[in-house]
């Protein structure tokens, strides 16, 4: 089976065969010839999808705004598209009358409804192989109290790579395991986070390696990285090339839940800002044998979390001086400045300023930090604020890089991101020369 969860589901013919097949399920059910279906049914389903797509539009877009980004209407346009597909189902059996082609319009309107899901799987590239969508993990899991204990002597040189060769017996890939972080300083409630660790790890004695915090975006969950991140094959890939060596990736919640937004700081909305900064990197120096050093530790994003980075190398630049911003925001945001201000900091405009990193790249320096900037050439919403940010970052200080990828909002440009620019972060916290 391992041929069919390697099959991709954004590039390759998959996508295109499933769009054929979609179309061809969308003319099934618009093409029968019974005069009501076609002059009453197939309109007024229409105009129902549209009436709905509209009213959902309206509700998260204007009404709601539960995510800070706005969605792209395409995405709007092909859930009409499978709502519309589900309306026609019901008379377009009516139409058929016969058993076999009622079931050739159930066929019909699933093709549709997968069609529309592949599409918008394409803009977002969340899914990137079968395997994936049906939750199959390409990677090796393996549990908390399965980890090998602390090894003495460990291997330490600056850098590492100058004083490290790759053991006999060392593994070929990483391995994935679960955290629990409790919010012991913050009170901040997280789900667990998703630790890999590289071949290098698991040999004896073990290298002393960095840690990199990388958050998802919003709505997003720590196993996001894993999945349409393609996380461990870029570290294991990277690993390959430097006998075995790669950073501690601890994939950490940011959010507390799939849908909060509480903007990555310390508010009414949780003590975001707290537990990145003291209760993450406790709880992984207690859990695993890395280095502390704050000079070994960087942060990154995506979205939402690529925000975050910013933020906490902007407030806590002592904890995370090295970071990655993925499509991150001018500025955290609930959509709009005065309904973050309010919502967040209860109104308090000189609150809100004291935080913002670019209030803060305005008037003080970073001689000592350093991050990347990396945004689609596609993604229109978020390039000019990523441009005017990394412009700030420099003139505060910060060695700051700048990358655009093909691509949009989406894991085509973020997993693209991490995989080009490891090398430059690795060297920031003095694994490799």
């Amino acid at each position: 089976m391992d041929w069919l969860y390697r099959i991709s589901l954004i590039s390759g013919p998959l996508p295109v065969i499933l769009t054929v097949l979609g179309v061809l399920g969308g003319v099934w059910l618009l093409g029968s010839s019974v005069r009501w279906y076609y002059r009453r049914a197939v309109p007024i389903a229409g105009l129902i999808a549209l009436v709905i797509m509209i009213a959902v539009w309206i509700t998260v877009e204007k009404v709601i705004v539960p995510f800070p980004d706005p969605i792209e209407m395409s995405i709007y346009v092909w859930i009409g598209i499978g709502i519309y597909a589900l309306l026609l189902l019901g008379p377009r059996i009516k139409a058929g009358g016969t058993v076999a082609k009622a079931a050739l319009s159930v066929v019909a309107t699933l093709l549709v409804i997968v069609t529309a899901a592949t599409q918008i799987n394409l803009v977002f590239a969340a899914y990137p192989t079968v395997g994936i969508a049906f939750g199959h993990d390409d990677f090796d899991r393996i549990s908390l109290s399965e980890v090998p204990g602390p090894t003495d002597p460990v291997v330490t040189g600056d850098p590492t790579d100058t004083v490290w060769k790759a053991p006999e017996g060392m593994p070929i890939r990483g391995r994935v395991t679960t955290l629990p972080v409790p919010g012991t300083i913050s009170g901040f409630s997280a789900r667990d986070a998703q630790v890999y660790l590289p071949p290098s790890y698991f040999t004896n004695p073990r290298p002393l390696l960095p840690v990199l915090v990388l958050m998802a975006g919003q709505p997003g969950k720590p196993e996001d990285w894993l999945q349409g991140g393609k996380l461990t094959a870029t570290m294991d890939a990277f690993a390959r090339d430097h006998e075995g060596l790669a950073p501690v990736v601890v994939i950490a919640d940011g959010t507390g839940s799939q849908m909060a937004n509480p903007l990555c700081t310390d508010s009414s909305q949780g003590k975001v800002g707290t537990y990145l900064a003291k209760d993450l990197p406790a709880a992984v120096a207690n859990a695993f044998q890395i280095d502390t050093n704050p000079r070994a530790w960087a942060i990154g994003g995506l979205s939402y979390g690529g925000t975050c980075s910013l933020q906490m190398a902007t407030n806590y630049p002592d904890v995370y001086p090295t970071f990655l911003d993925l499509s991150g925001q001018l500025e955290p945001s609930l959509g709009d400045r005065q309904r973050t201000v309010d919502e967040i900091f209860g109104g308090d405009e000189a609150a809100f300023v004291k935080v913002n990193p670019m209030d803060l790249l305005a008037t003080r320096k970073f001689p000592n930090s350093g991050g990347v900037f990396v945004v689609g050439t596609d993604d229109n919403e978020f390039k000019p604020g990523q441009q005017k940010v990394y412009e700030a970052a420099k003139a505060a200080g910060m060695d700051a890089r700048y990358l655009e990828l093909p691509g949009g909002h989406s894991f085509s440009v973020w997993s693209a991101g991490v995989e080009q620019e490891l090398t430059w972060i690795s060297q920031r916290m003095g694994l490799i020369s």
